[in-house]
């Protein structure tokens, strides 16, 4: 690739967890020595590859890091998969993060932009005392899970599939990624090879351990209520500047809980996407100039 904006490295940091030690594998996008850092941290089974057209558009102004959180893409995997959680890629974000801002004229402070999970660990994170998150997006993620579309993501994960060929894996990522919107043949193409890979025995199948559904079943309505309190607590701390993303057809954030985020915690900006459910993929242009407008002013 031959300009800053469109070019690319792929780069990894080791972090640690009570299994051991794991790589986490990131691309980065635009001048290694910007100090300006954004970074940009996908859904449950999604990749660092999807925030490809975003970085391209910010590389010229921010130093663009997208991260494979641990158990999924380029990064490695965990022994324990009851350590596949929110407060384990916080961990691993806080190491990533040390090393992306270790560069002259840093202060330290990134932009996060979160897609779902991602927007669960941002969230995380930016709650905590002198956390490194100057500007936080939340792409169609709040505290509110909406227990069918947790339990429909759940499924999803889980199913061990094989695919004979490419084409036969890519309709099946088109069909379940529907929510996402309209897209050209080629971004539905693109979003397919982001997340399949093929194994040795010539089948396709999607690139994350496995492993990652075991906390999904091991949930209870009990831990769910929990962990809801607590993400309402975290959400409540954030004090820095905030867009809050819906798409307008999302089963997964409510309008009664956008409207709740509204009124308490950071007082978000809010956006609808029409025509999308969950979640946006930041792919298209109009997309794309509402980060910019919010990161960039």
């Amino acid at each position: 690739m031959s300009s800053a904006s469109t070019s690319f490295t792929i780069e990894s940091v080791q972090c640690s967890s009570l299994a051991g030690l794991h790589r986490v594998a990131y691309k980065q996008w635009g001048d290694p020595a910007n100090p300006r850092v954004l970074v940009c941290v996908h859904g449950v089974t999604r990749v660092s590859d999807d925030f490809d057209a975003l970085a391209q558009d910010l590389a010229s102004d921010y130093r663009v890091i997208c991260p494979d959180i641990v158990g999924r893409g380029r990064s490695g995997r965990l022994a324990l998969a009851g350590l596949y959680t929110v407060p384990q890629y916080v961990a691993d974000m806080v190491t990533l993060i040390g090393r992306v801002t270790n560069v002259p004229g840093s202060d330290g402070t990134v932009a996060w932009f979160g897609t779902s999970m991602g927007g669960l660990i941002g969230m995380v994170l930016a709650s905590l005392p002198d956390n490194p998150i100057r500007q936080l997006v939340l792409n169609d993620i709040g505290p509110v899970i909406d227990p069918g579309a947790l339990a429909r993501i759940g499924d999803y994960i889980g199913q061990d599939l094989r695919f004979s060929s490419f084409e036969e894996g890519a309709q099946f990522v088109r069909t379940v990624s529907a929510s996402f919107g309209p897209h050209s043949e080629a971004q539905w193409r693109k979003l397919a090879a982001d997340v399949l890979r093929q194994d040795n025995d010539g089948t396709w199948q999607r690139h994350y351990d496995m492993a990652l559904a075991q906390p999904f079943k091991a949930a209870t309505p009990e831990t769910a209520h929990r962990d809801e309190a607590a993400l309402w607590a975290a959400y409540d701390a954030i004090t820095c500047p905030t867009l809050l993303v819906r798409g307008a057809d999302s089963d997964l954030l409510s309008r009664a809980t956008v409207q709740q985020m509204t009124t308490r915690g950071p007082r978000p900006e809010l956006v609808e996407i029409p025509g999308v459910g969950h979640a946006p993929t930041f792919m298209q242009e109009d997309q794309i100039a509402i980060a910019r407008r919010f990161l960039l002013g």
